[in-house]
């Protein structure tokens, strides 16, 4: 089987290759995913595969039943929305919509399973169990596209005992890939201040209440949070990205300004403290210095933690299928995925599929104009992950 997958992979590449350029000249911001659904169904149905569209906005799930018997459930998941982000890349598959751009991967994560369900497709007289195809939206935008296929059911009918799921890695090298069992990856939720006070003439700060000041004084002191009030084998990250007022000059203090930051941690209840925090600090700094503050906390995706016996499984697969020095084990990461609320719901496994060149080529960070990928990646990405799902519906983990 393994040679088989291995010989499937090589005979897709170039129609994966196709299809992950398609998506990348094509791509669409989240909840906007209409002709990228149009195009996964076209493809579906091509190959053969039944499928359902519409589910949870523009979802599209799918069904491949193993003819040796019903056996267990693994779900696939993919998810298929760009950032609203201008390329600035020089290739013929660039993308044709300004100031759109699949700068995170998710043309690679849809084109890889589009490929893996081709693969699976074909083998089906080979295993039992079934394979449940998830294709999400709006990873990049709360609420997340998973909470709201969740929401829609597609987690039942069948109910899957298992989720797979991949996310490109510029820092690894095609060919390798990386996993992390138990907690991997960061809460994350945004923070939304509105600073009020008396504005004014910027020569008579004794006559107003001086919102910059304030702004730089609640920044300073919801800062203390993370370095005073964290327990610092908690990892906790608070950042502010944006500032900004209405009005103001160098000589004029306005009477509003904004902020606009993120919080991330790995602990829920340290989670639900910080938010406590934030609202406690904002306000009583404000109130101090004679103006007010609103804090406004958009509680975003949870940690996400993978099922350490689950992904310990799939680790030793991988390694079986690609080799030892192609597997490794990765740091926690302070970024955050809504691939965490499939995590809650069942055991998961969410691993990185190394996309970086040689001689440091295509090392791009992610969300950024210039990410690209060795598109040899895809070669593995198929393999493995056609690997891992047969694996998983054969040898109980």
């Amino acid at each position: 089987m393994k040679t088989q997958i291995k010989n499937l992979a090589e005979e897709l590449f170039d129609k994966t290759r196709e299809r992950r350029r398609h998506l990348h000249r094509n791509p669409e911001l989240s909840y906007k995913e209409e002709q990228t659904a149009t195009y996964i169904a076209s493809v579906l149905k091509d190959i053969g595969i039944p499928h359902q569209s519409g589910i949870g906005g523009h979802g599209i799930t799918a069904i491949i039943q193993g003819e040796l018997g019903l056996g267990r459930t693994l779900a696939l998941r993919a998810d298929m929305d760009a950032l609203p982000i201008h390329e600035q890349n020089e290739h013929n598959y660039c993308s044709q919509n300004s100031g759109v751009m699949h700068a995170c991967g998710h043309d690679v994560h849809t084109a890889v399973l589009l490929g893996v369900a081709e693969m699976l497709w074909r083998l089906r007289k080979n295993f039992s169990g079934t394979i449940k195809l998830i294709f999400q939206p709006a990873e990049e935008k709360m609420p997340g596209g998973a909470s709201l296929m969740i929401a829609d059911g597609v987690l039942k009918n069948p109910q899957p005992q298992a989720i797979l799921g991949e996310h490109v890695h510029p820092e690894l090298d095609a060919g390798m890939v990386g996993f992390k069992p138990g907690m991997f990856m960061a809460s994350a939720d945004e923070l939304y201040l509105s600073i009020r006070g008396r504005g004014g003439h910027a020569a008579m700060p004794h006559t107003l209440v001086d919102t910059v000041y304030l702004a730089a004084q609640i920044i300073n002191g919801m800062q203390q949070i993370v370095s005073r009030r964290a327990n610092p084998i908690v990892p906790t990250v608070l950042s502010f990205g944006k500032i900004h007022s209405e009005g103001g000059a160098t000589n004029v203090i306005p009477e509003q300004v904004y902020i606009e930051g993120t919080l991330r941690t790995m602990d829920e209840n340290w989670r639900e403290e910080v938010h406590e925090l934030l609202h406690q600090i904002s306000s009583d700094l404000a109130r101090a210095f004679g103006g007010s503050c609103e804090l406004k906390i958009v509680k975003g995706y949870p940690p996400l933690v993978n099922d350490e016996k689950l992904t310990r499984f799939f680790m030793q697969s991988a390694r079986d299928f690609l080799g030892e020095d192609k597997v490794v084990e990765l740091p926690m990461r302070m970024g955050a995925e809504d691939f965490a609320y499939y995590a809650r719901e069942l055991p998961a496994c969410f691993y990185r599929l190394g996309t970086g060149g040689p001689n440091k080529d295509f090392r791009s960070p992610l969300h950024t104009p210039t990410f690209d990928i060795n598109e040899r990646s895809l070669l593995t990405g198929l393999g493995l992950m056609c690997w891992l799902s047969i694996q998983y519906l054969e040898n109980k983990p």
